[in-house]
C-alpha cells in the first residue's frame, strides 16, 4: 500500500501535516471542478466561503 499523496492548498500552497490539531486538519475543504481535485487550507476556505458555496469556478476567485 502506496503512502497517501500530501495535501496542498490551491490558493495559498499551504501544506497539510500529519502534525496539524485533528479540529484543523478536518477543515480542510476539496472540490472537484472538470474532474480535477482540488484543496483549500482553512483559511482560505473561510476567506473564499461564499464563492465555494455559490459555486463559482476558480478562476472567478
Amino acid at each position: 500500500m502506496s503512502a497517501p499523496e500530501p495535501v496542498g492548498c490551491t490558493r495559498c500552497g499551504r501544506t497539510r501535516t500529519a502534525d496539524d490539531d485533528p479540529a484543523t486538519a478536518l477543515a480542510w475543504v476539496s472540490t472537484r471542478e472538470r474532474g480535477v481535485l482540488r484543496w483549500l487550507c482553512p483559511d482560505c476556505a473561510r476567506q473564499h466561503v461564499r464563492d465555494i458555496e455559490g459555486k463559482l469556478p476558480d478562476e472567478y476567485w
